[in-house]
């Protein structure tokens, strides 16, 4: 590990970014150059203190994690993430198109979505990002190991995981995610993660076999749908999607018609984020 190159290099890294670079408001006065460290340590998801450490050459050695979670949060693009892993003395991840760095394009698109869910998955259905309003109105979805990183094999492996969507409309959503997974295990250098799931699912489950032997073969995502909040019910919404080139990640937008309920229950969606409403009334109390 190189204490003192890993120091310079976060520091510059983080002088180099401005708040909006990751949706932050610029606000009236910063004597700090380029974000501050507790900035960088919010959208990392570590603790200021850990960070501070890091950039003043006293940290534990990072975990390849930690060093992906900083590469994210630093906006940085593969050849400055492949340094940084070198740096924390880490081989750097194989550079294969469908790795957990989130696509600076897309990333730069999330950054800027406050007001709207949204969130970046991959083909197979592995969210890698997503934004405070995606994780209140689904959960938090980056938190998944193994098989359950992919949202195919939850939907059919664990039925509690179908909640979000109303029952009449379980069978059009299985045979949607199955006939994606299809298409994922076609693609150019597709993900090992697609195989795995569909051989695991073909061999435990009856539903996901039906669906298969139909041949049915999408790569699109419904574009109107009902969603269900645990605390909201009901929300009618329209999905839009934006592909990276290859087509291995995606971004999934989520708004509602203006001026209907299903907009007044996104907006107070913003407002609680994930607390319940017991929890808004005891913070109201």
């Amino acid at each position: 590990m190189d204490r003192p190159g890993l120091a310079e290099f976060l520091r510059r890294r983080r002088e180099a970014l401005q708040p909006s670079d990751i949706g932050l408001p610029a606000g009236v006065r910063r004597r700090t150059v380029g974000l501050r460290r507790e900035e960088v340590a919010a959208a990392v998801g570590m603790s200021t203190d850990y960070y501070t450490r890091l950039e003043q050459q006293r940290g534990p050695t990072p975990s390849d994690q930690m060093m992906a979670a900083i590469a994210r949060g630093l906006r940085l693009t593969l050849d400055e993430r492949d340094h940084l892993f070198r740096l924390a003395g880490h081989q750097a991840p194989r550079r294969v198109h469908r790795g957990p760095h989130v696509s600076p394009g897309l990333m730069r698109v999330l950054d800027r979505l406050e007001d709207t869910p949204a969130l970046v998955i991959t083909d197979v259905g592995e969210t890698i990002a997503q934004n405070r309003l995606a994780a209140a109105l689904y959960g938090d979805h980056t938190v998944f190991t193994g098989l359950d990183r992919s949202g195919v094999y939850r939907w059919f492996a664990h039925p509690e995981a179908r909640g979000v969507y109303p029952e009449r409309d379980h069978e059009t959503q299985g045979r949607m995610q199955t006939a994606q997974l299809r298409v994922a295990l076609a693609m150019p250098d597709a993900d090992p993660l697609a195989a795995q799931v569909a051989a695991e699912l073909r061999r435990t489950s009856d539903e996901f076999r039906r669906y298969w032997d139909l041949q049915e073969v999408t790569a699109r995502y419904a574009e109107h749908k009902t969603v269900v909040h645990r605390e909201l019910g009901e929300i009618e919404v329209d999905c839009q999607t934006l592909f990276t080139e290859n087509q291995a990640q995606i971004l999934l937008v989520i708004t509602a018609s203006p001026g209907t309920e299903s907009a007044q229950k996104l907006a107070l969606l913003g407002v609680l984020g994930v607390q319940t409403f017991s929890d808004a009334q005891v913070s109201g109390d």
